[in-house]
């Protein structure tokens, strides 16, 4: 395995991708970049530079390291089965979605009888955090690996943790993400509760982010999407009740019982189910307005 890393392949530039490929070249690396829909790939490089690629083959012909970044674990290997042929011995597959664990532990094992290798880099952070080089990376793999992709995770966050063997990030993003979903939720409860009680839901976050009930949504998300009315966080509804059932996959995987984490899964699909596609994930916020018959905002807003 070479020791470093100049071209690299780049597939899936959604709003995630986008800003972490854009950082890529700005760092100096030599990027190509594709997507599934038509003309996003050649849109990119006429904006930022890096070259544009018509297939994910075409992307993968030559580079020493590959980044996924998709929907779903079935979306990588549909990837990974069509790039087969272009992948050099050597090369590393860096697998950034928010996949699950077993899924890529198989393709890793396939991966390997090829001479490529395999790592899963699920990241936390949001857009906002693609955008400015800041995001939360959790790793699996091994070390060699690990170490040989090291540079281009460091320009796309600043936090990289190495959780364990290969699927060991993917399913600390899961349960990260689970952690969080609960949180959006009791957080969006106590201020139903207490605006029907007669409290400016606004003054409530500003206790709660100053008190022992401050969490990620009182302090990224109340305010900015919820009592704002704007729910435009930048994830999707659909990505966290997949994100919920992966880590609830890995409950049943290990055979840990974990009720609250099964009634925090359904909630998020029932607030789908009613909200339909293409929702936001703080949009949630509105399932349980349904349920308490009540709206959020802020009073002096």
């Amino acid at each position: 395995m070479e020791a470093t890393i100049g071209r690299i392949g780049f597939i899936g530039i959604g709003s995630m991708g986008w800003p972490m490929a854009r950082r890529l070249i700005e760092a100096g690396f030599a990027v190509t970049v594709q997507d599934a829909v038509p003309g996003r790939a050649a849109d990119f490089a006429s904006r930022h530079g890096g070259t544009a690629a018509a297939t994910a083959a075409e992307a993968a012909e030559g580079a020493d390291a590959i980044i996924t970044m998709l929907p779903t674990s079935r979306d990588v290997a549909a990837v990974l089965a069509a790039i087969g042929p272009a992948l050099k011995r050597g090369a590393v597959v860096v697998e950034m979605s928010s996949g699950e664990p077993s899924a890529t532990r198989a393709m890793a094992a396939d991966l390997a009888a090829l001479g490529v290798a395999m790592v899963d880099a699920p990241v936390s952070g949001g857009v906002a955090r693609a955008e400015t080089g800041e995001l939360a990376i959790m790793t699996g793999g091994e070390a060699v690996a690990l170490d040989r992709v090291d540079p281009l995770l460091r320009v796309m966050g600043t936090t990289i943790t190495r959780c364990g063997d290969i699927g060991a990030g993917q399913a600390m993003k899961a349960l990260n993400n689970l952690v969080s979903a609960a949180g959006f939720l009791v957080s969006v409860e106590a201020l139903l509760i207490g605006s029907r009680f007669g409290l400016d839901p606004a003054v409530m976050v500003d206790v709660l982010n100053a008190s022992t009930g401050m969490n990620n949504s009182t302090q990224r998300k109340l305010k900015q999407f919820v009592l704002s009315r704007k729910f435009n966080s930048g994830f999707g509804l659909d990505l966290m009740v997949k994100d919920l059932s992966i880590a609830l996959q890995v409950g049943r995987e290990t055979a840990t019982p974990a009720p609250l984490a099964a009634q925090t899964r359904e909630l998020w699909a029932a607030a789908a189910a009613l909200l339909g596609a293409g929702q936001d994930h703080t949009a949630a916020a509105r399932f349980s307005e349904a349920l308490a018959a009540g709206e959020l905002h802020d009073r002096k807003g």
